[in-house]
């Protein structure tokens, strides 16, 4: 099929993005990379009587160090920043979950900001920048403002933002001493969405006991979902088998409510988390203790 038509709109600067944002209100539609709107538009899933591209604002692209963390571009593609020293270094969460993100080609195309402010729940950013209590800045022609991961999604694809506004930029918090973090998730095959998924970032304090735990799940819900039982089984901790087996057991029975799918029913959803957590874990608290663990694998 091919989409429904529409007008169309290639603005070079984000006040020009924003001006068309507010002229035209909810029936445009933001084009970034269009991994996921082109094809919702050619099965007419998706019918903006008005498409913004972006893809001429390149001062939307770009990753930057500073005082209070990294600050990365909403226009900056996913291979970019997967490709980047800068991000392995900074915000090294972001850096492992970036290859679980389909096929390479799409990460090329693909950008940060059109992961997160799309929404999806089986999408790896925005369960990666939940765990890390990214905060996402917003322009429209009222202003600028900032609104935590915490605060951002809503729902099913839903988001924080007005039909005026735009994600400028993603920024992730600088790592604290004793800070650890993982990620995983399992899929039918490599490039597929993930039946189910986990970005964890924990601190240890001085005496090694657990200072600090977010956990965040995608495919499981409506959204990403932070698994706040499961932290709360971690925290005044040591990393223990037995503290990790709880924690796993939390965040499978008590903080996820999953659907049941064609792909997958609740019941095997909530076996994986389980089986996540347990994987997840181990390897974050390793890091948080200044032990490299094994290299990531895609799980299948």
């Amino acid at each position: 099929m091919k989409p429904a038509p529409f007008a169309y709109h290639r603005p070079s600067t984000t006040d020009e993005a924003v001006s068309l944002l507010a002229e035209h209100g909810w029936e445009a539609k933001l084009l970034a990379g269009g991994q996921s709107l082109i094809p919702a538009m050619n099965f007419r899933l998706a019918q903006p009587g008005v498409l913004i591209d972006l893809n001429n604002v390149e001062e939307l692209a770009y990753i930057r160090d500073g005082d209070v963390g990294l600050h990365i571009g909403a226009m900056t593609r996913q291979r970019s920043a997967e490709r980047s020293e800068l991000v392995a270094a900074r915000a090294p969460l972001v850096h492992e979950a970036l290859p679980f993100v389909a096929h390479p080609q799409i990460r090329s195309r693909g950008t940060i900001g059109g992961s997160i402010a799309h929404a999806d729940p089986a999408s790896e950013m925005p369960a990666v920048t939940l765990a890390l209590e990214a905060r996402f800045h917003l322009r429209s022609p009222r202003g600028a403002r900032s609104v935590s991961a915490d605060e951002f999604f809503t729902g099913l694809f839903g988001t924080a933002l007005e039909s005026d506004e735009l994600l400028a930029e993603i920024e992730i918090p600088p790592l604290a001493d004793g800070a650890g973090w993982a990620f995983a998730e399992i899929s039918r095959r490599h490039g597929d969405y993930g039946l189910a998924g986990l970005a964890a970032a924990v601190q240890l304090d001085g005496d090694g006991k657990c200072s600090k735990a977010r956990l965040a799940l995608l495919s499981v819900g409506d959204g990403p979902v932070l698994a706040t039982s499961a932290a709360e089984t971690l925290i005044g901790a040591e990393p223990s088998e037995e503290a990790i087996r709880a924690a796993a057991n939390a965040a499978a029975h008590r903080d996820i409510d999953p659907p049941s799918d064609i792909h997958a029913s609740a019941a095997y959803r909530r076996r994986l988390v389980e089986v996540l957590t347990r994987r997840v874990l181990p390897r974050a608290f390793d890091r948080a203790r200044g032990v490299d663990p094994k290299p990531t694998t895609h799980e299948a």
